[in-house]
């Protein structure tokens, strides 16, 4: 399993050395890297050798090894396959939505109608009254809930402070662990966590568009606690450097792997933060320290939870635009019909598709998959939810186990 495990690092690698969108980590041995750019050897040859041993990892016999080594197996394995999608897709090679996110994501989101999201919509014009369309009253709510660029990192500061104080109540990470945060332009995202190995992180916020009050909570528990910094400081400190699985010193950006980072840094802002937990945090730290009104805090809440049901309508945007049913234009219309961006967030949002593809379903589908397997079965506490969710953060999980009711060893 080493021997696979280094040549997939390697393959990974080297894919990386066509499009450097693909490496999302690595910390492992600098010279692989290097050895990796210099060859940048055929995308047809990675391809190849990604899908022979893959084949060969699926014809090992699963009664030998523990049951964290047979799910180490079957992980390396379909990390295998997506990398070999991913070079066919770079070298040219066209299918549709679907099919593209169940070869890199092992996951395919639905299909939901134009009279799902009207249905949602309506719901939100009860809170939003009035004449003209609903995204521009929408989004003339929101401007009285921007924070004030000079406000931000204070804001953001504190929010990390405390997302990180409520995580390590359930969760242990190595004392050592750290990230810095910078503020950004001309980024197709609104935030990224670059994760550097050694327990560290570079946190990015993108400045381009105004930042509302309800981000500064999503983005310290995505980017941070519990979300990317902890899920990677937990898998280099329980994979990578307990176990000495070495194919964990690199992250595939377009891999199974983003399922459940995307899931987890998504359904953990709610683990962090249940709701009245986070409206009453809101109201008594964030407002003040944004300098907004506590006594809106509820009713922007009402209306944030009622807008974030909308949060699919991206995937549908995606899947036209890719599919080749739409063009860009009439993506970011629809993202602003259906999903209430305002013009500028949605032409963002579609450059962001266009970059990444259908890595759109991991933040919802992802958290929808994350939040079956915790609550399910065995979920029945708030401790022993933390339990599961530290559990899947900690071990080689693929969405397909999750679909499957199939929860990590915890």
């Amino acid at each position: 399993m080493n021997q696979a495990a280094e040549l997939y690092v390697r393959l990974a690698l080297a894919v990386g050395s066509h499009d450097p969108d693909s490496v999302d980590a690595y910390y492992g041995p600098a010279e692989w890297k290097q050895e990796a750019l210099a060859a940048k050897r055929p995308l047809a040859e990675i391809a190849r050798e990604a899908k022979s041993l893959s084949a060969d990892l699926d014809s090992w016999r699963d009664d030998g090894g523990t049951e964290m080594d047979r799910r180490r197996r079957r992980f390396l394995a379909r990390q295998l396959d997506a990398l070999a999608a991913r070079a066919e897709m770079l070298s040219g090679k066209r299918v549709s939505f679907d099919e593209e996110s169940r070869a890199l994501y092992d996951a395919v989101a639905p299909v939901r109608s134009e009279d799902h999201y009207r249905t949602l919509r309506d719901r939100l014009e009860t809170e939003l009254p009035g004449a003209g369309p609903l995204a521009i009253r929408y989004e003339a709510f929101r401007q009285a809930f921007l924070i004030p660029n000079e406000r931000l990192d204070i804001v953001f500061q504190a929010s990390i402070a405390a997302a990180r104080e409520r995580t390590l109540q359930h969760i242990e990470i190595p004392f050592e662990e750290s990230f810095a945060v910078e503020y950004v332009t001309d980024r197709s995202w609104s935030g990224y966590n670059w994760y550097q190995g050694g327990y560290r992180s570079l946190i990015q916020v993108n400045t381009d568009l105004p930042i509302h009050v309800d981000r500064a909570i999503d983005l310290a528990c995505h980017e941070g606690y519990p979300g990317h910094h902890v899920y990677n400081v937990l898998i280099e400190k329980k994979l990578v450097r307990d176990r000495g699985w070495i194919e964990f010193r690199i992250y595939p950006l377009f891999s199974p792997s983003s399922l459940i980072a995307e899931g987890s840094a998504n359904y953990g802002i709610e683990m962090a933060f249940p709701e009245a937990e986070r409206l009453d945090f809101e109201k008594s730290m964030i407002y003040p320290l944004a300098g907004l009104d506590p006594d809106s805090a509820e009713r922007y809440d009402r209306v944030r939870a009622l807008a974030h049901a909308l949060a699919e309508a991206g995937n549908e945007a995606a899947r036209r635009l890719l599919d080749g049913r739409i063009e860009a234009k009439a993506a970011a219309d629809w993202l602003t019909e259906y999903a209430l961006m305002a013009p500028a967030r949605a032409e963002q949002r579609v450059r962001f598709i266009e970059q990444y593809r259908s890595y759109v379903i991991n933040y919802n589908l992802g958290k929808d998959l994350v939040r079956r397997s915790i609550e399910g079965p065995g979920g029945d506490s708030l401790e022993r939810r933390w339990k599961i969710f530290e559990g899947l953060l900690s071990a080689p999980v693929l969405p397909s186990e999750l679909a499957a009711d199939s929860p990590p060893p915890s």
